[in-house]
This record gives structure tokens, sequence and C-alpha cells, in this order.
């Protein structure tokens, strides 16, 4: 059973939706949302993460998906998102993942979709990663994951000068459930939405640091070309928290994309 999400709302304007990556939380966005101006951001807690519980017994990314509609449904009751009830929804990594799904089995629920730094499925040696990271955080729990994770997630110079997002992100990955991290890298071992991608109607960007793992920046174009219309925008000298390692251009990004939806692909 994964329990309704519980949603942190701030602001207002058009309904923005933030989903973050494995082993974080709605934390993640902490630096982003006051930058968005003019918009009304929801976050919450990916199961088993941040202060949400971890669900009983083993869930894939359609679990996720789903769980992640009837959250969206509540919002809409509420009065909440366009007046068709649709939502402008990003996910980063494994928030992308479930961000793709739920577009293509729920596209009365996207306005806008933005899948940043994330894949449609992994290859055999990622797969073979998230089991093995499910077994280190079951025996040892989650110190022995928070360098190698952070180094994938930041660039060597963010890492030696301190920046900002770097601190926050170490301690929300300190601070991960680690079966609730073990139950989510099962989903991500298992995921893949490949054969789902054409069914993507919503307008849609994809954003990748260039400088993320070779499996990311090969998925992104890949991405761009299996859903009909979309746009791709590389985020440079950035890793796989590109948008949060560079927070003005992920932010001047997706201003862009919810203005005119374009489809010319750029790289700065």
């Amino acid at each position: 059973m994964i329990e309704p999400a519980k949603w942190h709302t701030t602001g207002s304007g058009r309904d923005v939706v933030l989903l973050h990556p494995l082993a974080s939380s709605h934390r993640f966005w902490s630096g982003i949302v006051p930058l968005l101006t003019g918009r009304r951001v929801h976050t919450c807690d990916l199961p088993g993460h941040g202060d949400a519980p971890v669900p009983r017994g083993r869930y894939g990314v359609a679990d996720l998906a789903a769980w992640l509609a009837a959250g969206l449904d509540r919002l809409r009751a509420d009065g909440l998102g366009r007046p068709d009830g649709r939502f402008v929804v990003a996910g980063v990594s494994l928030g992308g993942l479930v961000a793709q799904h739920l577009a293509a089995d729920r596209p009365d629920l996207i306005d806008r979709l933005v899948l940043a730094d994330t894949v449609a499925t992994y290859p055999g040696t990622m797969r073979d990663l998230w089991r093995e990271r499910a077994a280190v955080a079951r025996a040892r729990g989650m110190a022995p994951l928070v360098d190698p994770t952070i180094a994938t997630w930041f660039t060597a110079e963010a890492l030696a000068t301190g920046a900002p997002a770097v601190g926050p992100a170490r301690q929300i990955l300190l601070n991960t459930d680690p079966e609730g991290y073990a139950r989510a890298c099962e989903a991500l071992e298992t995921a893949d939405v490949t054969s789902s991608l054409p069914r993507i109607t919503a307008p849609t960007l994809v954003i990748c640091g260039d400088d993320d793992m070779p499996a990311f920046v090969a998925a992104a174009p890949a991405l761009r070309d299996a859903i009909v219309g979309a746009r791709l925008e590389w985020i440079a000298s950035a890793r796989h928290a590109a948008v949060v390692e560079r927070p003005d251009r992920f932010v001047s990004v997706l201003d862009a994309f919810l203005r005119d939806g374009g489809d010319e692909e750029r790289r700065s």
C-alpha cells in the first residue's frame, strides 16, 4: 500500500508540479521554488523518501505514476491546475520516469511535460548498479552511498567550491530511509516506459546536464526523438543534478518553454 501524497504548495499562477530524484525529497527544490515567480508550485515526497512512509511490499514505476495521478486528481478536485484541470509536470531522474508514465497514461492531467536527466529504461550495467545499491543500503545504511552519489550529481567544480545545492543534497541523501531507497532502486531496475513514449501528446521539454553519466546523456536525444514534437535543451557544465547545480539556467529554459513551447534545440 502506498499512502497518498502530501503536497507542499506555494505561490500563485500557472500550476507546476516538481518531482525529485532518487534519495531526495521535496526539499531538493528549495532553491528553485523561490525563482519560479508567477507560478503556483506543488512538490511532494515520493514514497519512501523524505517524510513519506516506505510502502508495504515492492512497487514499480507504474504504481508511482498511478499514485501521482491520484494525488493530482485530488489537487484538481480542490480547484487547482488549469481550468481544464491540467498541470505542468517536471521530474528529475526517478521523478522523470514517473512523469513519463503519467503523461502516457493520463494525458488529461498534463499541460506540459519536463523530463530532466532521466531515461525511459536503464542499460544492463545500471540495472546491476541499482541491485547492488539496494543491497548496500539494506546492509550498511545510506552513509556508504552518499559520496558516490554526490559525485555523480555535481561537477568537480561545484564540489570544490561548495556550491549552494551540494550541502543540502548531501544531508537529504544521508537522511533517506535505507529501505525506502532500496525499494526505489528495485523500481528503477525494472523500469521501462519505452513503448509508452509515442503515446505522450503533451508538449515536452527534455533537459540534461552535458556532463551527466553516459546513460543519461544518450537518453536525452533518444527521448526527444521518441516523443512527438519534443524539444531538447542541454545545461552546460552540469551533471545529474543539473537543475539545482545551475538553477538560473534551468528556470530560464523552463520559463521559455512555458511561454512558447518551441521545438528548437539549443546548447549553452
